[in-house]
């Protein structure tokens, strides 16, 4: 499904709905066994509403609405999480029982309350992974192709855990002119003056029809398309169905012709305003809000190791422009005295020890925020690139310089979805991700990857 432009996961959409609904039942029946001096529980008491979205906010916070989550399931984890969870939220509603002396939330109805909601979402996950995992609740699709592209829709996910698979190949078909044959025989059809794409479809219960031909100049059956279409099957261009699904645009799949007559990309005045007008609100409150953590920050490095405390280095933003970016210095001063510009590596002994804590927590960023504030940056954007990488990259990589058509951000989709990069072939990976933002940003998006980047602090994933 489709929101504001960003493609979110149904399956995903449906388990927060019934969560939803199982931690307001689970915390009503709390209040209703261990409150029963109150009498009648009203279903709209604000506590009861506030305490189910500190539940919520708090599953969410731990990862357990991932799709990583979903495809490597396993109850051990989901308890672990869902405990996890649990305590979050018993500890914050628990504090502010304390503090309000007319709350009804006392620490016997939160830890009551706890033990419902850890017992029945941990069942109504099981439940729910079960079922939707099942043939009968994943969307039936037909492909037309049967080459390595076509093929690439079973390989996504032909390993455990990697991916949403909320869909079933159910067919292939070729049509008389293609020539490779590398997909199951038994599911594969050929279109002939006896075969029909539409027959093909309606004898398999086809929902969708995904084009995965690499080559469809005079062989597209594009008649034969418009009739399922019109017959309310839906089309869908390979590269689109892989955006849809990973949330990225697959380098592999796309051609210049699809980004320019593809939706999004749009680059227009009311989104600039609100977006800038977002990084200043931002940026401010962070500014005051982390403060104090910078300071201390500030010291440390002095006192670890010799040399200034900032590190300012050349990026290229928006419009290759060059820029100075600054970042709190988590190196030696002498990191590069050779002159040679290097990636960061896990175990990059140039690191100090506060650099490493700073990394790992992604303090280092924090002055970037100077950045944002002179219009160099945004808060959510592509991450900016040396100048030497630049060159490099767009050399080796397609459409690299496309992730320069707006301005880079401190934290971006591809920091939040894939791990810190130090080779071409990560580069690779996340430009996929930064062109899937590129394409589609919105405020709403924008939301979507702060709300992921407190989380990725929080856990540590992907820092060096």
């Amino acid at each position: 499904m489709r929101i504001l432009g960003h493609y979110v996961s149904r399956r995903i959409l449906a388990l927060v709905g019934l969560e939803l609904v199982a931690i307001y039942i689970a915390l009503y029946l709390s209040l209703a066994l261990f409150a029963l001096s109150l009498g009648p529980i009203d279903p709209w008491m604000p506590e009861l509403l506030i305490a189910v979205g500190v539940v919520l906010f708090a599953v969410m916070l731990v990862g357990l609405y991932e799709q990583e989550c979903l495809a490597a399931f396993s109850l051990r984890s989901a308890v672990l999480r869902l405990g996890g969870a649990l305590v979050l939220a018993g500890g914050a509603l628990a504090i502010y029982g304390v503090l309000t002396a007319s709350s009804v939330l006392t620490p016997t109805i939160v830890g009551g309350g706890a033990v419902i909601l850890l017992a029945s979402l941990t069942a109504e996950r099981s439940l729910f992974r079960g079922l939707s995992e099942t043939d009968a609740f994943k969307r039936r699709v037909l492909v037309l192709g049967t080459g390595s592209r076509a093929r690439s829709l079973e390989m996504r996910h032909a390993g455990p855990g990697v991916g949403d698979t909320t869909y079933q190949v159910v067919g292939y078909v070729a049509t008389e002119r293609e020539t490779d044959r590398l997909v199951d025989q038994q599911r594969l059809w050929v279109l002939d003056d006896k075969t029909n794409l539409l027959d093909v479809a309606r004898s398999l219960r086809v929902e969708e029809i995904v084009v995965g031909m690499r080559e469809r100049r005079e062989n597209l059956p594009v008649n034969q398309l418009l009739e399922c279409k019109l017959n309310g099957i839906r089309i869908t261009d390979l590269s689109t169905f892989f955006e849809r699904e990973d949330r990225q645009l697959q380098l592999d799949g796309i051609n210049t012709s699809w980004l320019v007559f593809g939706e999004g990309f749009r680059q227009y005045w009311p989104r600039t305003v609100v977006k800038r007008s977002f990084d200043l609100v931002a940026s401010t409150a962070l500014l005051v809000a982390t403060l104090p953590v910078m300071l201390l920050t500030a010291i440390a490095i002095k006192l670890d190791s010799p040399g200034p405390v900032l590190y300012w280095q050349t990026r290229v933003g928006q419009g290759n422009t060059p820029f100075e970016i600054c970042k709190f210095r988590s190196m030696r001063s002498d990191a590069e005295g050779d002159g040679v510009a290097r990636w960061a590596s896990g175990d990059d002994d140039r690191i100090t020890r506060v650099g490493r804590v700073i990394r790992k927590l992604r303090i280092d960023e924090l002055p970037q925020i100077i950045n944002v504030f002179q219009g160099r940056m945004s808060f959510v954007g592509p991450r900016p690139e040396r100048p030497v990488f630049v060159e490099q990259l767009s050399e080796e990589i397609p459409y690299f310089l496309a992730r320069h058509s707006i301005r880079p951000g401190i934290t971006g989709w591809a920091q939040v979805r894939y791990a810190y990069g130090a080779s071409v072939e990560d580069a690779r990976q996340k430009l996929q991700y930064d062109l899937y933002y590129v394409k589609n940003h919105s405020l709403f998006m924008d939301l979507m990857i702060l709300f992921e980047t407190v989380r990725v602090v929080l856990f540590g994933r992907g820092a060096r």
